[in-house]
């Protein structure tokens, strides 16, 4: 039997199996050959096409997807808030407000160069171009990854929509989102309109936003003046505001000059630019300051004031202001106003030493200057500096004005043919006990006040109490005319009828216990100034808010005392100033006019005055820095006191003079109360009158032919050979007044004791006389 395994036989029927084929994988064929080794990372066309498919529906679904979502918002807060900007009259900057430095201006107002330039810099195809440029965007990726510079591609469509409409923050939604805003505002703007915005929105350093603070901000000039030297520096800015800075950053100058002569050799490029100007332009370095606002020194105390008159007077409302965005024209005069500081400085300020005298660090002054004609207001001192002094000096109503009240007594006594006690007209020459603390007559309280250093002046004429500013007089004279009747005609004049301790003063009003602010009684002097006629001051000459104009309300004027009245007041206040208590205001070398005050316990130093062309109030204050109290000045520059014709009157005489520099001397035109020349002694002296049958200074007798108590003015003036020819009546209703080669008027009054001196040597014939002192051409150099 073998070993060897025997083969087996099939059993019938069964056949052996033949093996089976692989079965071809799923999508592919038979005929389709196995993929291997790299092959198989590489996606067939099918599938290439499939993607790109679903990717371009992708594409286009979020595209319609996103325009539809995305609207265009409101502006941000920063993009719409602006300055407000105060101009002086000649249209120079005074200020800017607001913590935004921006002066939104319309396309028309920017100069083509400007235009040019910044279209040069930042986008050249702008007119012609889609709001975006997908090309510029992959530039401007590229060129930042690869270390190039870090560019946004935006075009000045999106850079608009990113300053207006979005935030700055760096990320993808709000990229997305300038994307699709920019598109739908391409639709929806003009191309002008986009560039007016970018243009007002666009940072340019220095605080500016906008091209014209811009202009302003480098150059101290309109948008509108922009050449295109200037505008291209200002183009410039926009790619680096702080770095561009030239001033600020002189080691910068090599790549801002490149930057420069980038955007003008685009302007050539674009025909935009004559090639032969571009060569002949040097680089135009702007101006040194880097503070182009600023309330500091008098600019904070304008915008303040002027802020209140717009409120108060109903102009423009409290909320339309903070929103910002006016341009307010004001009446200020840049070289009155800078008059005025210098003359401060040089005469009080200067002249304090606060580390050796306490005192010193009391003092305060305010001043206000107004047209008489006009009512304008063409220069204010407020204070030192508004950041450190912050109360406006020029319109509190906090310090008596003192003896400058004066005055409108004795209008109101020549308004209302006032008589004193004993039945005499009220004149210039009425003579008055000067006695100091004499009770007054007439009163049914008692009151008896001290002249000035306790002086008697006995028997004294109104003008001579006037140029000594005696107090027992004029309180004598408030009660003869009526306090009431003194109150009505100083508001008529201008103060305030809100003006605090006006009301129920009694006597006292006359010696100035009202508290009036400097600017009122400088609206008050500018009456007298202008003949009695009245109409409330202006500070505001233009208001335009954008395109608009806001509407400002007429001033009217009216004649608030007679002719007679303010001249003859002003004839009297004629000698305050030529021989009184003020004689340092002749240094303004102009015939003038004015009054001294002084306040209780010296905390306050006034003087008010005028020429033909301007009144000017002048006040010394005392304040405590620290509690705001009012201080007595005594000792104050190391001086023993402080007092109306000191320091107020030395102001007023140096800003008087170098605020009319330039212009022609004007005489006084006066028409003068009939019978203002003669004197009046006290009824018991001239034996021709009783206080029953009042002594008449015409020798008619009757109360009827003195005074002027008729409010209705003489307006009529005759021009004579280029001057004025005054018609002022004396008692005979004569008066030849007749005009000098020198245009000053030269009053020739006659009467029955004409030639005659009287009690105060008042000889008509005189200049030293009362007559010689209401006559325009006194023979003095006033130059």
């Amino acid at each position: 039997m073998s070993d060897e395994p025997q083969p087996q036989q099939p059993h019938r029927g069964w056949a052996p199996r033949q093996p089976r084929a692989a079965a071809p994988r799923r999508g592919t064929t038979g005929r389709t050959p196995r993929r291997t080794g790299w092959r198989r990372l590489v996606p067939t066309w099918r599938t290439a096409l499939g993607s790109l498919l679903i990717a371009s529906l992708l594409v286009i679904g979020g595209f319609f997807l996103g325009y539809h979502l995305v609207r265009i918002p409101a502006a941000n807060a920063l993009a719409t808030q602006q300055a407000n900007v105060y101009l002086y009259a000649d249209g120079s900057v005074i200020a800017r407000d607001g913590e935004v430095n921006r002066e939104n201006v319309t396309l028309a107002q920017i100069s083509k160069d400007a235009q040019h330039a910044v279209l040069a810099a930042e986008d050249r195809d702008f007119y012609t171009e889609s709001a975006i440029d997908p090309q510029a965007m992959i530039r401007a990726a590229w060129n930042t990854a690869t270390g190039k510079g870090k560019q946004s591609g935006s075009t000045i469509t999106q850079q608009y929509v990113k300053n207006y409409y979005l935030r700055q923050e760096q990320t993808i939604t709000r990229k997305v989102k300038e994307f699709f805003i920019s598109i739908k505002l391409d639709r929806e703007q003009s191309k002008d309109q986009i560039l007016e915005g970018y243009l007002n929105t666009s940072f340019f350093g220095r605080g500016a936003y906008g091209i014209q603070a811009a202009a302003h901000a480098y150059y101290g000039i309109d948008a509108s003046r922009l050449d295109a030297g200037r505008a291209a520096y200002l183009a410039a800015l926009v790619n680096a505001p702080s770095q561009y800075d030239v001033i600020t950053h002189p080691e910068n100058r090599d790549a801002v000059e490149r930057r420069w002569n980038y955007v003008l050799d685009g302007m050539v490029d674009e025909g935009w630019l004559d090639r032969s100007r571009r060569a002949a332009m040097e680089f135009p370095v702007p101006k040194k300051t880097t503070l182009p606002t600023g309330l500091s020194g008098q600019r904070g105390y304008i915008v303040d004031i002027v802020k209140n008159h717009l409120t108060e007077n109903d102009i423009v409302d409290e909320t339309a202001l903070d929103a910002g965005g006016y341009r307010i024209t004001t009446t200020l005069h840049k070289d009155k106003q800078d008059a005025f500081v210098d003359a401060v400085n040089d005469n009080l300020m200067d002249r304090l030493d606060h580390d050796a005298r306490k005192v010193d660090t009391y003092v305060r002054a305010g001043g206000a200057s107004i047209d008489p004609k006009t009512g304008k207001v063409v220069a204010m001192y407020n204070g030192i500096d508004y950041v450190k002094q912050y109360t406006p000096n020029a319109t509190r109503r906090d310090f008596q004005v003192g003896s400058s009240f004066k005055p409108f007594v004795f209008t109101a006594a020549v308004e209302n043919g006032s008589r004193t006690q004993d039945g005499r007209p009220i004149t210039p020459n009425t003579v008055y006990d000067g006695t100091s603390e004499r009770p007054v007559q007439g009163w049914s309280g008692h009151y008896a006040p001290e002249n000035e250093d306790h002086r008697d002046y006995g028997r004294i004429t109104v003008r001579e109490a006037t140029d000594k500013s005696v107090n027992a007089v004029y309180a004598q004279m408030a009660v003869d005319v009526g306090p009431d009747e003194v109150r009505r005609t100083a508001i008529d004049l201008g103060l305030s009828k809100n003006t605090p301790s006006l009301d129920d003063a009694g006597p006292s009003i006359a010696l100035g216990v009202a508290t009036a602010s400097v600017l009122d009684m400088a609206e008050a002097y500018a009456t007298l100034a202008n003949h009695g006629r009245h109409g409330a001051y202006t500070m505001i000459e233009k208001i335009t808010h954008g395109t608009r104009t806001v509407e400002l309300p007429a001033r009217h004027t009216r004649q608030a005392v007679s002719r007679q009245a303010a001249d003859t007041t002003t004839s009297v206040l004629r000698g305050v100033v030529d021989k009184g208590t003020a004689t340092a205001a002749q240094t303004a070398g102009r015939p003038a006019a004015g009054k001294t005050g002084t306040a209780e316990e010296d905390t306050a130093a006034w003087f008010a005055g005028y020429t033909p062309d301007l009144a000017t109030v002048v006040a010394v204050m005392g304040q405590d820095p620290v509690t705001a109290g009012h201080k007595s000045l005594y000792g104050a520059m190391g001086l023993p006191r402080v007092n109306g014709g000191g320091a107020p009157a030395e102001i007023w005489g140096q800003y008087t003079r170098d605020a009319l520099r330039g212009q022609p001397v004007q005489a006084f035109d006066l028409r003068l109360q009939p019978g203002a020349w003669r004197t009046q002694p006290p009824a018991d002296e001239t034996g021709s009158g009783t206080p029953d049958t009042p002594a008449d200074d015409t020798g008619s007798g009757t109360p009827e032919d003195t005074g002027t108590g008729d409010r209705t003015p003489d307006d009529t003036e005759e021009q004579t050979g280029g001057g004025i020819t005054g018609d002022t009546t004396g008692e005979d209703g004569q008066d030849d007044g007749t005009t000098t080669e020198d245009g000053t008027t030269d009053e020739q009054t006659t009467g029955d004791d004409t030639g005659e001196g009287d009690a105060n040597g008042d000889d008509p014939a005189d200049p030293d006389g009362l007559t010689g002192a209401l006559t325009q051409n006194q023979r003095r150099d006033w130059w």
